[in-house]
């Protein structure tokens, strides 16, 4: 399944829904394409909705951490909302869960770009405890 790319507004901060596989191939290179268009034309400000996102390889991953260190660079972020399940334990075991900020709702992932909205985060050690009581 091809990765779907779609482009949205909310109070200023650009939403990237993302529907599909995120692997090796036109799919991880679509990803890319979009995020480096976004920083062309100014963007600062992004929001992944990953919640239509099916699975994620390490070439997806790497894009990922590609666009949050593009955005770095140029004074912006890249922020995670609607992970499953899968896609959080990937980011904890690879460690990279601490290069992103994550949200469970996307108008907390919004409000985090504004320092006077009150937000909830995504606790990770939370997450990997209650992996812990499952095992």
């Amino acid at each position: 399944m091809a990765l779907d790319i779609q482009q949205r507004e909310h109070e200023g901060v650009t939403i990237v829904d993302l529907a599909g596989r995120m692997t090796v191939g036109p799919e991880a290179t679509a990803f890319r394409d979009k995020i480096a268009a976004l920083i062309s034309a100014g963007t600062r400000n992004v929001v992944l909705n990953l919640k239509r996102v099916d699975y994620i390889d390490s070439t997806g991953l790497g894009a990922l951490v590609m666009s949050a260190t593009s955005e770095r660079r140029q004074g912006g972020n890249v922020k995670l909302v609607n992970l499953s399940r899968r896609s959080i334990e990937l980011l904890v075991m690879t460690k990279l869960a601490t290069v992103f900020e994550i949200f469970n709702d996307e108008q907390d992932a919004v409000n985090s770009y504004y320092p006077d909205r009150k937000l909830k985060t995504f606790d990770i050690l939370d997450f990997v405890q209650q992996m812990k009581k499952e095992e």
